[in-house]
């Protein structure tokens, strides 16, 4: 008897080799590379058979847009763009805990009051998912449950004339085909166990939602095609130690690809958050040495958080570099600025960065902030608590403009601030510095990293008007 054909798949990338190695070629992962049983016969060629012949139309076409199913949630219809398009596969990521069986838990319970929907896991008993419910106070809902891992028996249930509306699949790391070898999570298993549930999901047009586990490093465990092979990839995050959730469109067909919906966590399950900055500025204390608030853009909504420095002398030959919700290189690059252009030594110092609340920034419009936050932590004197930071810092020390000011400004006047530090505006845009002014605060350009100091700390100064 022939011995059975194996290779070697990459966890991370799909990669196949021929023999076992500790690091993959192609994206460099080490300990990646699993033993899967190789297809018995390789696929072949088109031969003679000829296919049939594709139609081709134009790019305006009288279809109406299919009405999307809204869930009531409407943190979670803003992050999908409105709600969930029929025939759609959307993928949420998120470490052990964070609250993506909870989330989506609530949202079938409120999309089965108009439609009709499945939760199938491949992780809880029908009595975990009961108690959870209950716990939810969701036990009267309309949802249909269901535990298997088998892709075969799943299609052949859900495939029937009977309408349904949303599919959930929790996870597809545990589900596996009976006619592949390779163990449920391997590259090949979810692969072709998503691609199966996608393709009928087109078939059927009902919406599937499939959970994703993901990886140490944050990404969603399995091959990276799986990302492409469905619609729209939401990541649910936040801090174990903080109550607040961020869920985050990474990638949306059917919507903004940026767009953010924030939860609180509380004993009866996820509660919406309709006004964020709020929420993230409530424990912000007075006027504090080495904190800034920061007026961001998260999808189409202006945020504001409050980012908080501190400079300590070091003990350390190599001084410590901690860095929570921002990015570790944007920090270096920031102090390299700060002490080049504008002669801060921070060098041989620890520098500690925080953005408060567990939101993770990403924009560069958050370096002005932060380099106001660390100037005031190495000064000892503290922002005027009614001011707002925003910028872009150039390697040069340039303050560079940012996008949508006049939002963010907007946002900071309702909140109360009255006062905003924030790049200089280009004279070519008066429709700007028309809503700028508008806003009614107290407005401060600064051009350069080394006019940072006069305008944050507070020392006697000539208020900048704007033109």
């Amino acid at each position: 008897m022939a011995k059975a054909k194996s290779s070697y798949v990459c966890q991370e990338c799909g990669a196949t080799h021929s023999k076992w190695m500790g690091r993959c070629d192609a994206c460099g992962a080490w300990n990646s590379l699993t033993e899967e049983a190789a297809s018995e016969s390789a696929p072949k060629g088109l031969g003679g058979k000829r296919g049939k012949k594709i139609n081709f139309v134009g790019l305006e076409g009288s279809e109406k847009d299919p009405p999307r199913r809204v869930s009531g949630i409407e943190e979670f219809d803003r992050v999908t763009g409105g709600g969930l398009v029929p025939g759609s596969a959307v993928l949420i990521g998120g470490e052990p805990g964070i609250g993506k069986s909870t989330l989506l838990m609530q949202a079938t319970a409120k999309l089965a009051e108009s439609s009709k929907t499945v939760y199938i896991s491949g992780e809880e008993a029908i009595a975990q998912l009961r108690l959870r419910a209950r716990r939810l106070d969701l036990d009267k809902a309309p949802v249909a449950l269901a535990t298997a891992t088998n892709v075969r028996d799943i299609v052949s249930t859900l495939d029937t004339p009977d309408h349904i509306d949303v599919v959930v699949i929790d996870s597809i790391q545990t589900m596996y085909l009976d006619n592949l070898e390779s163990a449920p999570g391997t590259v090949s298993q979810v692969r072709a166990s998503a691609q199966e549930l996608i393709r009928l999901a087109k078939r059927r047009g009902f919406a599937l939602l499939l959970v994703g586990h993901v990886t140490k490093e944050g990404t969603i465990a399995g091959p990276r095609v799986l990302e492409h092979m469905v619609d729209t990839v939401l990541h649910f995050e936040g801090e174990r130690s903080h109550q607040f959730r961020i869920l985050r469109a990474v990638k949306n067909r059917f919507g903004p690809a940026d767009e953010i919906g924030v939860f609180e966590m509380s004993d009866a399950g996820l509660v919406e958050v309709s006004n964020p900055s709020e929420l993230f500025l409530a424990d912000r204390e007075g006027d504090v040495s080495g904190a800034a608030v920061f007026a961001g853009i998260e999808g189409s909504r202006p945020v504001l958080v409050e980012i908080q420095a501190l400079v300590a002398p070091s003990a350390l030959a190599t001084p410590r570099r901690a860095v929570i919700g921002w990015d570790t290189n944007r920090l270096a690059m920031v102090m390299a600025v700060l002490d080049a252009r504008a002669d801060l030594a921070l060098g041989p110092l620890d520098v500690y960065l925080n953005v408060a609340g567990g939101l993770k920034i990403s924009e560069p419009a958050a370096d002005l902030a932060v380099a106001a936050a660390l100037l005031s932590s190495q000064s000892g004197e503290a922002i005027h608590g009614a001011t707002v930071v925003f910028g872009e810092i150039g390697l040069s020390g340039e303050i560079r403009p940012v996008s949508r000011i006049d939002a963010r400004l907007k946002e900071a006047a309702k909140l109360g601030f009255t006062r905003a530090i924030i790049p200089r505006i280009r004279t070519s845009k008066s429709g700007s510095k028309s809503a700028v002014n508008a806003t009614g605060l107290d407005i401060v350009e600064i051009a350069h990293i080394r006019d940072l100091a006069q305008a944050v700390l507070p020392k006697p100064r000539q208020k900048q008007a704007l033109g």
